[in-house]
């Protein structure tokens, strides 16, 4: 089995996410976080065999924290990076699956900005930092929008005027691809299926929220659209309303475009619902004390994800199970089995003792013996950023 080495990093305005990860083992070698970059408060922490480490930034820059790291990666891997993977937020319609980063992809990148504002520009700043810290190492591109450029163009037009597309791109894009590409392929194989075999809905869920349809490793329509906010409940995002809600807050409150944008994706959600809390775990406790606010958030989340997967299973031709993947679908049991009585049409039903007791960090089946399949399976997003970073490269 090969031992090489992948870096891989996930760069945000002020932090950077990174795993280092090789090829023969299923769990990083190291994992940590940069955070508070750009401020006097910059640190890089990291994690190893389960134990913590945290040192300041001298200066709280993203090259700094990407040149901190290159010691940690001597000390804990003997060997040199054979690549570094990137997660990009939005690749348009330019990408259909990873790519080795050059001038025309970063170029690319660039483009589609305005399609992810708040990311595609962070994720630049990570790449061209990390280039120069690892100048020798091949660098790629992983996009989350990738994944889904198989979808259909019934699946991602939107019903507005030709030149929308034409000339914007206005179309739906999806994301959390390496996500549900993951657990897919690992829902074949558990199924006892070739990987990447297979009818699947799938559904990621964490403070950010999307489900998808897939079919033999191929995405047919997914939840979110030119940006993540269209889709299921999150935990600050609203999720779909009606389109006309931005002219009547116009009309009614006199809010411009950023007081809307800001109440859809930071208010709105499980947040706005409740009027509590955004985290799940505090809103599950609440609920079982009766807060009304907590209760109807929950409720709300769990009727619009089933009838989300439900929809999405228009997009199949049959169904070989559900899978619940991110921090709440592996780790919340009632949010699963709340989910699970609306979708007793597609023939879904638990086993209670299997949903309630699932080990964690195992994929396993939960569903009882008369039903579909019903499956939690733990994603693992930087395995398939460093799985599809290594393909690029020649054996």
């Amino acid at each position: 089995m090969s031992d090489r080495l992948v870096l891989v990093i996930n760069c945000g305005s002020s932090s950077i996410k990174f795993a280092l990860r090789c090829e023969s083992q299923a769990t990083a070698l190291l994992s940590g976080l940069a955070d508070r970059l750009g401020s006097d408060q910059a640190t890089l922490s990291w994690q190893v065999a389960g134990t913590q480490h945290c040192v300041p930034l001298a200066d709280g820059e993203h090259a700094t924290a990407l040149t901190a790291l290159l010691p940690l990666i001597d000390d804990y891997s003997g060997q040199p990076l054979s690549a570094v993977g990137h997660r990009v937020v939005h690749g348009g319609e330019h990408f259909t699956g990873a790519q080795v980063i050059d001038l025309a992809v970063l170029d690319a990148i660039r483009t589609n900005a305005p399609l992810a504002p708040l990311h595609n520009p962070a994720n630049l700043t990570g790449i061209e930092a990390a280039m120069r810290v690892f100048e020798e190492v091949p660098h790629m591109a992983i996009f989350d929008t990738a994944f889904h450029q198989s979808m259909p163009a019934h699946a991602y037009r939107y019903a507005l005027p030709e030149a929308l597309y034409t000339e914007q791109r206005i179309r739906r894009y999806g994301f959390h691809g390496t996500s549900h590409q993951y657990v897919t392929n690992q829902a074949s194989q558990l199924a006892g299926l070739q990987t990447g075999q297979g009818a699947w809905l799938s559904a990621h869920l964490g403070n950010g929220c999307s489900s998808c349809a897939v079919l033999d490793g191929r995405s047919q329509d997914t939840s979110m659209g030119l940006t993540p906010l269209e889709g299921l409940v999150m935990g600050t995002r609203s999720g779909d309303v009606d389109p006309n809600l931005h002219g009547h807050l116009a009309r009614t409150l006199n809010w411009d475009l950023p007081r809307i944008d800001t109440m859809l994706n930071r208010e709105s959600g499980l947040l706005g619902l409740s009027g509590l809390s955004n985290d799940m775990r505090q809103l599950e406790q609440a609920r079982a004390e009766g807060h009304p606010g907590a209760t109807l958030a929950i409720a709300v989340f769990c009727y619009r994800l089933a009838r989300s997967l439900m929809g999405l299973a228009a997009a199949l031709p049959r169904l070989d199970g559900v899978i619940f993947t991110g921090g709440i679908g592996e780790n919340s049991s009632l949010i699963r089995a709340l989910t699970v009585e609306h979708m007793a049409i597609l023939g879904l039903k638990l086993d209670t003792d299997r949903n309630t007791s699932a080990p964690r960090g195992q994929a396993c089946m939960i569903n009882a013996a008369d039903s579909t399949a019903i499956m939690l399976i733990p994603t693992d997003e930087e395995r398939q950023i460093a799985d599809e970073s290594l393909a690029l490269l020649p054996r």
